[in-house]
């Protein structure tokens, strides 16, 4: 038996030490794995081939790998603006690259001033004599005028162009509140701070019809000037004005309609686009049809790293909703900003800071966090430029304020110089279910802000008094900067959104302008001569992890073109109403402070962000509200 026993201990003994070696290997060569840089691979002669199966936006999200889990691997893949068009504009220039293709068969979506970048640096590419060729199914608003920058843009047979202009609905929701019977006290300076509409009405107001038609008009306007400048000889009247006769003139074949108009130039599928690029980047050796010679964003950019020379102009970019903490990249949160101006601030390695906006706004709290740490490094006699890409509102605009100089474009949206908080309460509802809420106060204020039995006069004066002093605030902030008084700012205040044109008009922003006119700006003001300067993106460091999960990940079309049709396309907007819904109802019930947030702007461009850091996850009652409401 002690033999037996012997023998028993020494078995397992070797079975826990080979599984403890086991589990260090694989730990090594995960480690092994997340560590290395990987190869930037070759840049080949042939195409820059860019399939943009995912939204465009101002700074990529970093990928939670739990959501590539519970997604199976279905997370939108992003794109960085700034890549885009440092790839192309590059391209140009390089001659290894004989054309300039683009797939946006599954594009999802982009505000409009990155699709103005992106299209100012194709036209760079057609001046240097290299075809830039387009192709997609089902052509929308942004893609289209993608398009038109291209030399050849292809649509499928099966395929057209749907040009729809800004605009639509938005959702109210009024009625499912009372029907819940909850109490949504709603507190806001402002009579155009629409933002809290959808709580306390069933439709917008007068004020929010104004304001967006006034900035949908212009946003349309400068859509069409830039189609036009880029295709003058298109016909957009008829597509836009009168769609049915239109596309029945051609039998009912859209992409003919498109044809026949201009809007594209060739019809073929995606084998027969293939062959074209192939003729002029070169057949890919053993391969299929439709097949060509091409290279990929990544491997691009990673051999064409931008310069390190000269002086280092910091940039801070300040992209997507406002929120307290650390939070982002892709969400603005104001403790991890900070900290890195902060700490640029400290190292004295920067003659200059840029501040990139394209923000809807969010938590006063983090605003004002990222403000001051502005403050603190132009106190310190940095230079501080703003530029302003699509959106910079409401907490996108209380953070300019600390800059000196603030460049935005025409299609920018901004202002929504207001405040509101929004606390809702259950009294009326609880006992529907048989719940009562009952106690014993020492003062006006015990158990106040009470949820549950409702709030009282004195602590609704007192919200409603905060509000107004975080107002007073903001428009002291927005009166210094624009060297106005606070009677004259707030009449441009009261939460109205202005497009950047306008803006520039009553004094809002200085100088039209896109980044590298900023970061130009800013070099000059801190005494360094032209060239002679590169920018640092704080915060954007190369993350091996992150690169690996984005080669994992499989992509998921997420607005326009991901449709075949207008029946898919349809499709494909009811899932976003799902999103609106978790996005709208959860921001009800998230429990946020103070807000100076724009959520109209919000709407503008690529549907809300999933994932656990979406604001319609932010709690039970929220995916409860969005049941009912589905």
């Amino acid at each position: 038996m002690k033999f037996a026993r012997f023998v028993w201990k020494t078995l397992v003994a070797i079975k826990d030490g080979l599984v403890l070696l086991f589990m260090l290997l694989f730990f090594w060569g995960l480690y092994a794995v997340l560590t290395m840089r990987p190869s930037a691979g070759t840049v080949r002669d042939g195409a820059l081939y860019l399939p943009i199966d995912g939204p465009v936006v101002e700074e990529k999200a970093e990928i939670d790998p739990l959501s590539l889990i519970t997604s199976r691997g279905q997370v939108p893949h992003e794109f960085a603006t700034r890549d885009l068009v440092r790839a192309i504009s590059d391209a140009a220039t390089d001659s290894r690259i004989k054309a300039v293709v683009i797939d946006l068969d599954k594009f999802g979506g982009a505000r409009q001033v990155a699709i103005e970048d992106i299209g100012a640096a194709l036209d760079k590419v057609r001046a240097a004599k290299k075809p830039v060729l387009v192709y997609a199914t089902l052509y929308g608003d942004g893609s289209a005028l993608l398009a038109a920058h291209a030399s050849e843009a292809w649509v499928d047979p099966m395929g057209g162009v749907s040009l729809s202009g800004p605009g639509g609905t938005q959702l109210y929701y009024k009625g499912l509140i009372d029907k819940l019977k909850v109490n949504a006290h709603v507190f806001r300076v402002g009579t155009y701070k629409s933002a809290v509409e959808p709580y306390m009405r069933n439709d917008a107001s007068p004020a929010a019809k104004e304001e967006l038609n006034a900035v949908y008009g212009a946003l349309w306007q400068n859509w069409q000037d830039d189609y036009r400048k880029a295709r003058p000889k298109a016909d957009l009247e008829t597509p836009v004005k009168q769609p049915v006769q239109w596309v029945e003139a051609s039998g009912g074949n859209a992409a003919q309609a498109a044809l026949k108009s201009g809007l594209v130039d060739r019809i073929g599928d995606r084998v027969a686009f293939g062959e074209r690029v192939a003729k002029i980047a070169g057949h890919e050796p053993g391969s299929g049809l439709g097949e060509f010679r091409s290279t990929s964003l990544d491997t691009y950019l990673a051999n064409n790293p931008p310069s390190r020379a000269g002086k280092a102009i910091a940039v801070v970019t300040v992209a997507g909703e406002i929120v307290d903490g650390d939070a982002g990249p892709g969400t603005a949160g104001g403790d991890r900003i900070a900290q890195l101006i902060d700490d640029a601030n400290a190292s004295g390695d920067y003659s200059a800071l840029v501040v990139r906006v394209d923000s809807p706004g969010g938590s006063v709290m983090a605003s004002e966090k990222i403000r001051a740490a502005i403050a603190r490094m132009r106190n310190k006699g940095v230079p501080v430029v703003v530029s302003m890409g699509s959106l910079a509102a409401s907490g996108g605009y209380w953070v300019t304020t600390a800059a000196k100089t603030v460049f935005a474009e025409p299609s920018t949206i901004t202002g929504s110089i207001g405040v509101f908080g929004v606390v809702p309460t259950f009294e009326n509802a609880l006992p529907q279910i048989g719940v009562h809420a009952d106690g014993v106060r020492t003062t006006p204020l015990s158990g106040q802000p009470d949820i549950f039995g409702g709030l009282n006069p004195q602590t609704e004066a007192i919200i409603q008094g905060q509000i107004d002093e975080i107002y007073s605030r903001f428009i002291g902030l927005v009166a210094k900067a624009r060297h106005k008084t606070a009677g004259e700012v707030d009449k441009i205040g009261q939460g109205r959104v202005w497009d950047g044109g306008t803006a520039r008009q009553i004094g809002l922003v200085d100088r039209f302008g896109n980044m590298h006119d900023a970061l130009a700006f800013a070099a000059q003001a801190a005494g360094v001569r032209d060239g002679k300067w590169h920018a640092v993106y704080l915060g954007s460091g190369e993350n091996t992890v992150q690169s690996l999960l984005e080669q994992m990940m499989g992509s998921t079309g997420s607005d326009e073109t991901a449709a075949s049709d207008l029946v898919s396309l349809s499709a494909r907007r009811q899932v976003q109403l799902g999103a609106r819904l978790r996005h709208d109802l959860g921001f009800l019930m998230s429990g946020a402070g103070a807000q100076a947030y724009c959520l109209e702007c919000a709407a503008i461009g690529p549907a809300p962000r999933g994932g656990g850091d979406d604001a319609g996850d932010r709690g039970w009652l929220a995916m409860l509200l969005a049941k009912l409401a589905s």
